[in-house]
């Protein structure tokens, strides 16, 4: 007979708490730093010279297409060998934001090349500057258009937030990782964890859709 004891594992409740505060922190201040990144890189991608445009390129390529886990690896455990030492939260920042930041770039360069052409050209003919008409008139819809992909995309993020464990970051699945170590409780422990990840998830879904339209791009229509 299989016998489960979940209280094993709610008995370790502070570190359960320890480790759903390190990955809410991460992802609360990896958000808007990407956030910024995607809005600085879709920008760059659409209106800027051809040798930032490739730069950039070459930054969302190379973060999309390597696996999250590498690019922790690197940061963490690669640019030590350049004199660059990361404590295991600071590189765990680090990855999570960069990696927001390339998928939000293309995210959001699909809604700035979906404002019509003359929107574009009816602020200009307002005598507004390049950066007045993009953060004015450009981006708020363009935001409004692809928010609902990027709060998939924080929450993909957030939920990346896992792997940041092999670093010894102390986040939730390094926690789940440290009891089952204690009491053997595998199945218990990281059942407990997949329903906090769970209710995460879908609370912070229903944060920034929330949030967006009050605070981001406002109440519009398309």
């Amino acid at each position: 007979m299989i016998t489960f004891d979940f209280l094993a594992v709610l008995a370790e409740w502070p570190l359960l708490l320890k480790g759903l505060a390190w990955t809410l922190g991460l992802t609360l201040i990896a958000t808007p730093l990407g956030l910024v990144i995607a809005t600085l890189g879709a920008w760059s991608r659409v209106s800027g010279p051809v040798w930032l445009r490739r730069v950039l390129g070459a930054y969302v390529e190379l973060l999309r297409n390597t696996p999250f886990i590498v690019q922790l690896f690197f940061i963490f455990f690669g640019l030590p060998a350049l004199g660059v030492k990361l404590s295991p939260e600071s590189a765990s920042l680090i990855a999570m934001t960069l990696n927001l930041g390339a998928y939000g770039t293309e995210i959001l360069r699909s809604g700035i090349q979906a404002t019509p052409r003359g929107q574009w050209e009816a602020a200009q003919s307002l005598a507004l500057s390049p950066v007045q008409v993009f953060m004015r008139v450009v981006l708020p819809p363009a935001f409004q258009r692809v928010w609902p992909a990027l709060t998939s995309q924080i929450i993909i993020v957030m939920l990346g937030s896992a792997v940041c464990g092999q670093i010894s970051t102390e986040e939730l699945s390094y926690a789940a990782n440290l009891i089952q170590s204690r009491n053997f409780r595998a199945f218990e422990a990281f059942i407990i964890a997949t329903l906090c990840y769970l209710a995460l998830s879908i609370a912070a879904r229903h944060l920034l859709m929330w949030a967006g339209p009050r605070f981001i791009f406002g109440r519009r229509s398309s």
